[in-house]
């Protein structure tokens, strides 16, 4: 298949008009026909039917046109990413779980990255949408969360979609609080406690083959009956330190975090469940010098915050 001959059909389709796309193409009339009809006998369709109105799409043409113009567009973004030296520069992108030890280990990674041209990708959200992004190469790297209690269905998924992991932390989470709670001079709190405060929670937690409700009902207490759901880490600390009888489950965080906003974290007695952060990746995917780099910044955070 001759490319010229396709771009040729894709301005005839856009024009309407042989004579109309000759013109803008500054080619004869003559030519542009004898190229679609070879193009027509090399693919077995009729991309165009002849009218009096003009050139007029067949089905098949339609769908011709569309492959071709995603193809063409490829091809000019290839052809601009070597003539403006783009190719050559780097890039990371992972996507991850909202987490104080993976943002602090991506800000260690940002202060090392050199002089050289990079484009850096990071996105904070749940662990299906983190699977999603890699089974459609939007992302090269990923970190799901779920409880250990799927672990086994997750390992099972994940080999059956072709992606790699390997475990990164195990931990139970902890109380986000501001200094100023009512709850901040107990070394240890219980469920019971936590009852007629405001919880502050991520809007978009996933179980697989769960129901939303249900996934509440499993990750969130059921005593609590006041709830502030949030999509941004930021977010969920402007409340925490800005109203006293807010909290939240996490992932332990640093002094460093809790200095900055103002807050403590506390153990919950009785909350026993254990989460995994694991890192994923597709099959046969060779780490970059990037990726390394991030994986070495995130097990330092890792035995900084997870004790």
């Amino acid at each position: 298949m001759n490319l010229l001959h396709m771009k040729y059909a894709v301005e005839v389709a856009r024009l309407g008009s042989l004579n109309k796309a000759a013109e803008t193409l500054m080619i004869a009339q003559p030519n542009i026909s004898r190229s679609i009809k070879e193009l027509e006998a090399d693919l077995g369709i009729t991309i165009f039917q002849r009218s009096a109105k003009g050139m007029v799409l067949t089905p098949d043409g339609e769908e011709f046109i569309d492959y071709a113009k995603d193809i063409l567009h490829r091809i000019q973004k290839l052809e601009q990413s070597y003539r403006d030296g783009s190719h050559k520069k780097r890039k990371f992108s992972i996507s991850v779980p909202r987490a104080c030890y993976i943002s602090a280990a991506m800000a260690e990674f940002s202060k090392n990255i050199g002089n050289a041209p990079v484009e850096i990708y990071y996105k904070e959200t749940n662990s299906k949408k983190t699977i999603k992004k890699l089974l459609e190469n939007e992302y090269k790297l990923g970190i799901i969360r779920y409880s250990d209690t799927y672990d086994k269905y997750y390992k099972t998924m994940l080999e059956e979609k072709g992606l790699s992991y390997e475990l990164v932390a195990e931990f139970s989470y902890v109380l986000l609080m501001s200094r100023d709670h009512p709850l901040a001079d107990k070394e240890t709190i219980t469920y019971d406690d936590l009852c007629g405060y405001v919880e502050i929670a991520h809007a978009d937690p996933y179980v697989p083959t769960l129901s939303m409700s249900k996934v509440f009902r499993e990750e969130l207490p059921d005593k609590v009956d006041q709830r502030i759901f949030v999509f941004e880490r930021a977010s969920q600390f402007d409340l925490l330190s800005e109203n006293p009888q807010t909290f939240m489950w996490v992932s332990p965080a640093s002094q460093q975090i809790l200095d900055r906003y103002n807050l403590v974290q506390r153990v919950c007695e009785g909350n026993k469940k254990v989460y995994k952060d694991v890192l994923i990746y597709h099959k046969g995917y060779r780490l970059s010098k990037l990726d390394k780099e991030f994986i070495t910044a995130l097990c330092q955070a890792k035995r900084k915050f997870i004790k």
